[in-house]
């Protein structure tokens, strides 16, 4: 291949737009945007959106980036939690963990999840604070097994098998 040359596949040449054409260099960048929407409108590619037609939800209302970023977390399913401040998180993990305890399948689940929140609660203590101090207290161990057992009371022993009969001899054993 040749260096000059273009083939037809190699896309748009350096300092043009779509289409081929090509930018002047003095035109501003708002006027471009602007006409490349009107081209897009004029083709259609605008049209059959979701939302076509109706107007854009709170508008007209002020946004400060903290309510839009709620407003984007809600409209997504988006999960918060981690941009929380560790107090904030860790007091709101411990209501979820207590809400949790009943429905898991053993006592020895129970244990380990309340000794791994304890220790990343003493970690958290240990740590500068960051956010605002957050008073969240140890989960204690005897009273979420107590609430385990609770849910999930012992089987009751089994009914032991009835004591066979007394066996009876033959008759041509038996003794007058």
């Amino acid at each position: 291949m040749g260096g000059g040359a273009r083939g037809a596949g190699d896309g748009p040449a350096p300092g043009t737009g779509r289409g081929g054409r090509r930018w002047h260099r003095g035109v501003p960048v708002a006027d471009r945007v602007e006409q490349q929407i009107r081209e897009a409108q004029a083709r259609g590619s605008f049209s059959g959106l979701r939302g076509e037609g109706r107007p854009i939800p709170h508008l007209h209302r002020q946004r400060t980036s903290y309510q839009w970023v709620l407003d984007w977390a809600e409209r997504e399913g988006a999960d918060l939690s981690a941009a929380m401040p560790v107090g904030l998180a860790l007091r709101r993990e411990r209501a979820e963990l207590r809400a949790a305890v009943p429905g898991m399948r053993s006592e020895r689940e129970v244990r380990e999840l309340v000794a791994d929140f304890n220790g990343r609660l003493r970690d958290a203590y240990l740590r500068p604070a960051s956010g605002p101090p957050v008073a969240v207290g140890p989960l204690d161990l005897q009273v979420q097994l107590d609430r385990w057992r609770e849910a999930h009371p012992p089987r009751p022993a089994p009914d032991p098998p009835p004591a066979p009969a007394p066996r009876r001899r033959p008759w041509w054993r038996r003794r007058p």
